[in-house]
């Protein structure tokens, strides 16, 4: 065996505000412990010879400056005015300096200036965007323009216009700008979305005012969905502060490849979680603007709840993924397309759904009028269903289910303690069928079902009578799902059974 000892030089690599520094690791022998232990060698039994130590390939880190170089002139700072309505507090009486004037009362009454009244109080804003059209279309957020009176776009050059709000759409975050200008410089967008975590990306924009501010990271995770949002997010951690709401995300070949639009944070600055809008969402968002002034969104018409390992060991999934329906709307396209309470949509045309977000993201970046087919799993067996979406802006009234009624009251292995609705009960909910849950214990009580809750269904199965829920129940394992209806909510509640 050698006994010769390698010794190998770490190279350290920094990444200094926006210019990363490209590095590499050397794998260096000690030469001088090598020539000491050469005559050991010489001497050693004959042995398989060893395999010789691989270097490491070579790291690098981008140079962003050629990037900044071409595209920064096309990334705009946007200035906003506008006002909001706030509660006025004002002197009141003899106080009021004005009180002795004989209009005085006439202004206090109809302008806002009594106590508890509203009066416009002027808002101002600083945001980014960037030029995709020489003729002068600016990408932007909604929220940066939200409430805007006048709209102010500041070039790189220091020329300033007023700009037009073709459009916005705040479901998705995304504004369309127009300025009076020709020949402007213009960043390309991505026409590809096969961004990978973990690749590199930079950021311009004017956090705090500070123009064309460069910063740079690495894509976290893809397809995030943030609470009450319907965009499949691109989550990195590039710093982005206030002020760089709107500007491009680019990628190492300086593409567009989102608008940055949030952060996560518990102080208002930058902690490391920065989110942006995939830039073919936001070009499908602003061709709709640009052709019509105006953004419609699709619906299914579901109410969906997440799968959790309760609900995967009710329904006999391998995994807990997918969007569990709740509630199907009357009328809507799932319930034409005859989807049900208690069916798991598991894909949407060939797309697996991992979390119950993912599919109103899907469906709400759809155009209405799409066909979809979507993989359900219903009572243990894959089907397939094809639907036809509708306008997310289309009303209609939730599904009640049918059959049979019959006075029943019972203790189960639940431990719920049911009974059939009477008539008037019935009328006064508007709930057709199901069973009252007159006191909860054990089980149930411990997964959350409340006395007053009706229940629907168990693992999926409309129940109208306490054998039916004796019998599915005593077909379970591990733990069953129940449909409850609380107040005008429905809802899964996996309930385990010892």
């Amino acid at each position: 065996m050698s006994n010769s000892t390698l010794k190998r030089a770490a190279v350290a690599v920094a990444v200094l505000g926006v210019v990363g520094v490209g590095g590499a690791v050397a794998v260096k022998q000690n030469a001088a412990v090598a020539a000491a232990a050469a005559p050991v060698a010489a001497v050693a039994a004959p042995a398989a010879a060893a395999p010789a130590p691989v270097a490491a390939p070579p790291i690098s880190l981008p140079d962003f400056s050629v990037i900044v170089a071409h595209n920064g002139p096309a990334v705009v700072n946007i200035n906003v005015t506008g006002s909001t309505k706030t509660a006025y507090n004002g002197p009141q009486g003899r106080d009021d300096p004005f009180a002795d004037d004989p209009f005085y009362e006439f202004f206090r009454r109809f302008q806002g200036q009594q106590r508890g009244g509203q009066r416009a109080q002027p808002t101002h804003g600083l945001g980014s965007g960037f030029i995709i059209s020489s003729d002068g279309i600016i990408l932007t957020n909604a929220h940066v323009v939200r409430d805007a009176s006048e709209v102010v776009v500041k070039l790189t050059d220091r020329r300033e216009f007023r700009a037009k709000v073709l459009g916005s759409d705040p479901q998705s975050d995304v504004a369309v700008l127009k300025i009076d200008a020709k020949n402007l410089p213009v960043v390309p967008l991505a026409k590809n979305n096969d961004l990978k975590v973990g690749e590199w990306v930079l950021a311009i924009g004017s956090p705090y005012g500070l123009d064309n501010t460069v910063t740079a990271g690495v894509v976290s995770a893809k397809g995030r969905t943030l609470p009450d949002g319907n965009v499949p997010f691109i989550q990195t951690d590039v710093a982005v502060n206030p002020g760089n709401s709107g500007g491009p995300l680019f990628n190492t070949r300086g593409e567009v490849v989102g608008i940055n639009s949030q952060i996560y944070s518990q102080t208002g600055g930058y902690q490391g979680l920065s989110f942006a809008i995939p830039i073919d969402v936001a070009n499908k968002i602003k061709n709709q603007i640009v052709s019509t002034g105006k953004v419609v969104h699709a619906k299914l018409g579901v109410t969906v709840q997440e799968v959790n390992q309760g609900f995967a060991d009710s329904f006999n999934l391998e995994t807990p993924e997918g969007a569990l329906i709740s509630n199907v709307e009357r009328g809507g396209p799932a319930d034409k397309a005859g989807l049900k309470a208690g069916d798991v949509i598991r894909a949407l045309n060939g797309q697996k759904i991992i979390s119950s977000a993912d599919l109103p993201s899907m469906v709400g970046l759809s155009t209405p009028g799409d066909k979809i087919t979507l993989d359900v799993w219903r009572q243990g067996k894959p089907v397939q269903v094809t639907a036809t979406l509708g306008n997310a802006k289309d009303k209609v009234m939730a599904q009640d289910d049918d059959g049979p009624a019959d006075q029943a009251s019972a203790k189960l292995r639940l431990g719920l303690s049911l009974r059939q609705l009477d008539p008037m009960e019935r009328r006064e909910s508007g709930i057709a069928s199901g069973l009252l849950i007159q006191d909860a214990g054990g089980a149930a009580a411990n997964a959350g079902v409340q006395p007053g809750d009706v229940l629907l269904s168990v693992n999926g199965r409309p129940v109208n009578s306490v054998d039916q829920v004796r019998e599915v129940v005593g077909k379970a394992g591990k733990s069953v799902a129940l449909l409850i209806q609380r107040g005008d909510d429905k809802i899964f509640i996996p309930v385990r059974l010892g």
